[in-house]
């Protein structure tokens, strides 16, 4: 008797791990990309992550036809935006000028171009229930 009830036990957990909600996917595209050359990489940052290193989660994508897309998967519903840069030459990190203007072509979520380094009020965006398809321009 011991072995059913503890069988039955297992059996509900189990369902009961593969009923949780995986979360949403993010897909992002960018097709303005100057060149095929190198990589776009994109990180999902929180408030506590922008513009602070590496984003809670990093992905990165070869460059075709001057189009790129990501995934990122299993996002938990929350407040978080995108950064995303043309590494051209795949150094890992943004190149600048001497006079602190970046070398490589980046963007934001929502597209926000303003002079100087994005903000993360700018970039926002909202993870609710659905799947999200994210448009960025480099």
């Amino acid at each position: 008797m011991k072995n059913v009830i503890l069988t039955i036990a297992f059996v509900c957990s189990l369902a009961f791990g593969f009923a949780q909600d995986k979360g949403i996917t993010i897909t992002v595209t960018v097709d303005n990309i100057t060149s095929d050359k190198g990589k776009a990489s994109f990180s999902l940052h929180t408030s506590e992550t922008f513009m602070k290193g590496g984003g809670i989660m990093n992905a990165s994508s070869e460059i075709k036809d001057g189009k790129a897309v990501i995934t990122f998967t299993n996002v938990k519903p929350g407040e978080y935006a995108i950064l995303g840069m043309h590494d051209a030459n795949e150094n890992g990190r943004m190149d600048f000028r001497e006079n602190g203007m970046p070398l490589e072509s980046y963007g934001t979520s929502n597209n926000v171009m303003a002079f100087g380094p994005p903000q993360y009020e700018d970039a926002k965006f909202i993870v609710a229930d659905k799947d999200l398809e994210l448009n960025l321009r480099f």
